[in-house]
């Protein structure tokens, strides 16, 4: 029996593959595959210990890859509630629509072995792109498994594309499309900086999360250009919600802890930290200051409007639409192997009025 390796970067593995793998007819193996036929429990495990081997894709949206069909993107999303990622796949889809293709939704809970199981049956299902959306958690296996899994979405004739996270390390057949996550942090703390803000309560976002990552280093790195000390004990890791902000900040003001501004990791958590603010008396921006970072439409609806770091998130879903159809067209983008590309869109700040300047007897 053959102990040829598995056909990884060539191409799709095919039925005649796997058969000479598993040393049996193509029928055999087509049996299998269908469940239509009695098969014996030995032939059906040999024949699906080599499809598994093989990372071999068999329905007919696989197949209809190469030959036509409509093509299908697979957009997967934390929450499809969230406001911010929620116009990035209005952006893929309309793009999407435009060029007649389909768009599927999923959702990943926060949960990155979700997530990597998601991206594993769309690739089953021969979808033309695997869009995931969000922030990704930076550990070692997560990264291995989803380098192979674009290997293998690629060897299928697929493509995965990132939104909204740092790119695969090494040779890995991926698209990013990025905003300048550092930049727009950075000059957000770097306003507060400049009305004179010095203790400054950070609500970053999940510890393990790369977006939170980048903004408390970001946020780091303003205070150190100001010659700021930067307090640790006002940071305060925690999901992108609205709880989030709520209890940051009446636990940090329960239990004593000076602050004149809160920077807060998205719109979402700045509203949850302005709600807890106004239950403890305190005005925004009289008492505090407040910034959030998205702009979403919630920004401009609290009150007072809320400053924050605008991301190009609709347009971000458009271009990682594009840059799809330009591979698939064979258009200036498309890549044969090699690192894909990464595209990074600009972020600025939305000044408003939740800012202001501290009052002077508790300025720092």
């Amino acid at each position: 029996m053959s102990q040829r390796k598995a056909p990884a970067d060539a191409g799709r593995a095919t039925i005649r593959d796997v058969a000479e793998r598993a040393g049996v007819s193509v029928a055999s193996v087509s049996r299998v595959l269908s469940g239509n036929y009695p098969v014996s429990d030995d032939l059906r495990r040999r024949v699906m210990k080599v499809v598994r081997d093989l990372d071999y894709v068999t329905n007919a949206h696989a197949r209809s890859l190469a030959g036509g069909g409509t093509p299908t993107v697979a957009i997967l999303i934390n929450n499809i509630t969230g406001a911010a990622f929620a116009h990035v796949a209005k952006g893929v889809e309309g793009a999407a629509a435009l060029r007649g293709w389909l768009s599927l939704v999923g959702t990943t809970g926060d949960d990155p072995e979700r997530e990597l199981a998601l991206v594993n049956l769309m690739r089953q299902q021969g979808v033309t792109a695997v869009v995931l959306l969000g922030g990704a958690y930076d550990y070692d296996e997560y990264q291995l498994r989803m380098a192979r899994f674009a290997r293998s979405l690629d060897a299928a004739g697929s493509h995965l594309v990132l939104v909204g996270r740092p790119p695969l390390e090494g040779d890995v057949p991926a698209t990013t499309v990025d905003y300048d996550n550092e930049g727009g942090a950075y000059a957000m703390a770097s306003h507060l900086l400049s009305a004179g803000h010095r203790r400054v309560l950070v609500l970053p976002g999940p510890a393990g999360l790369t977006t939170a990552q980048v903004r408390l280093r970001a946020a780091r790195r303003a205070f150190e250009a100001y010659g700021v000390p930067f307090e640790e004990d006002l940071v305060r890791h925690g999901p992108y919600d609205d709880e989030h902000g709520y209890d940051a900040v009446e636990t940090c003001l329960r239990e004593g802890v000076d602050f004149t501004a809160v920077l807060a990791g998205t719109d979402v958590v700045a509203a949850g930290a302005m709600q807890a603010l106004r239950a403890a008396g305190l005005r925004v921006p009289e008492d505090v200051s407040i910034v959030g970072y998205d702009d979403i439409p919630l920004a401009s609806q609290l009150t007072p409007q809320l400053t924050t770091v605008h991301v190009p998130y609709e347009e971000m879903g458009r271009v990682a639409l594009r840059a799809v159809a330009d591979r698939r067209e064979g258009g200036t983008s498309r890549r044969r192997g090699g690192d894909g590309d990464h595209l990074v869109l600009g972020t600025h700040v939305v000044v408003r009025d939740s800012v202001r300047p501290p009052a002077p007897s508790r300025r720092g």
